[in-house]
């Protein structure tokens, strides 16, 4: 089924553009407010959480410089606070930047689950996936047409928490959203370790933890344009094409998650300075 914002089951709360380009003050708002308030519970928490980042210069670096080049951020899914939990190590004039942070796909039956935390998200910028509806969903189409307008977009591409921490098969829906942007996007993988001896994913989930330890690897940006290209050349069907770059991001996923458990394994808690 075709979903569209309309759809009562998908409670679609992002309203349509104005001509100007821009969402209405209505949504901008209240979607600065929201995302200040849970941008600085974030940065509060990496204050009294022993973090530890790798080459957080590259994102950081993308999110400045990038000059209207689509960002797609990927990561693994740890915990339900992951996002906003890993974005707290970004400075200040990021978060509290509402244009420049990250859409974000989230399961509908847990973001749409309850009035307040489907109208927290919509605000918050995530916006929900119907698990099983796949690639072309409503969803998918408007994160798209985001990126081609030149912003952020983070996935976690393996579709649901990973508690048990094996390896997964990821989701074609990070293909589409890369062979479909009019310009090269810029793709940086990102593994973090930790998320979930914070909130763990077992009751009692509240209160968050504090005083754990959080690393966060940040992987170099991964370029699709030559690939993309040679499949076209070949003639391979879109499908073929979204499931070769999913594999990409696969392989790097598995050099980035031993890099992270190797580091993350053989940290030392240090008092704060």
């Amino acid at each position: 089924m075709t979903q569209k914002p309309g759809d009562s089951k998908l409670k679609w709360l992002v309203p349509p553009r104005n001509a100007d380009g821009r969402f209405p003050l209505r949504w901008r708002m209240p979607s600065w407010m929201t995302l200040s308030f849970f941008n600085m519970i974030s940065k509060m928490w990496s204050k009294i959480t022993y973090v530890q980042t790798h080459n957080l210069e590259i994102l950081q670096s993308a999110l400045e410089s990038r000059q209207g080049r689509p960002l797609i951020t990927v990561s693994n899914h740890a915990s339900c606070i992951d996002d906003p939990l890993i974005w707290g190590v970004l400075k200040w004039r990021h978060l509290l930047n509402t244009e420049l942070m990250r859409w974000d796909p989230g399961a509908e039956d847990v973001i749409s689950k309850w009035p307040l935390t489907n109208r927290l998200c919509s605000w918050g910028k995530v916006v929900p996936i119907r698990r099983g509806d796949g690639v072309f969903q409503h969803t998918m189409n408007f994160l798209v047409d985001e990126l081609n307008r030149g912003n952020w977009v983070h996935v976690f591409p393996e579709g649901k928490i990973n508690v048990t921490k094996e390896p997964m098969r990821l989701k074609w829906g990070v293909g589409r959203l890369i062979a479909e942007c009019k310009i090269d996007p810029l793709v940086i993988p990102i593994w973090h370790l930790g998320a979930d001896d914070i909130l763990p994913n077992r009751k009692p989930y509240f209160p968050p933890r504090i005083l754990k330890e959080l690393t966060i690897y940040v992987g170099n940006p991964l370029e699709f344009k030559t690939l993309l290209e040679q499949l076209k050349i070949a003639k391979k069907s879109p499908m073929e094409i979204r499931k070769a770059i999913t594999d990409v991001i696969q392989e790097e996923f598995l050099e980035l998650k031993a890099k992270a458990e190797h580091l993350h394994n053989s940290r030392k808690i240090m008092p704060k300075s």
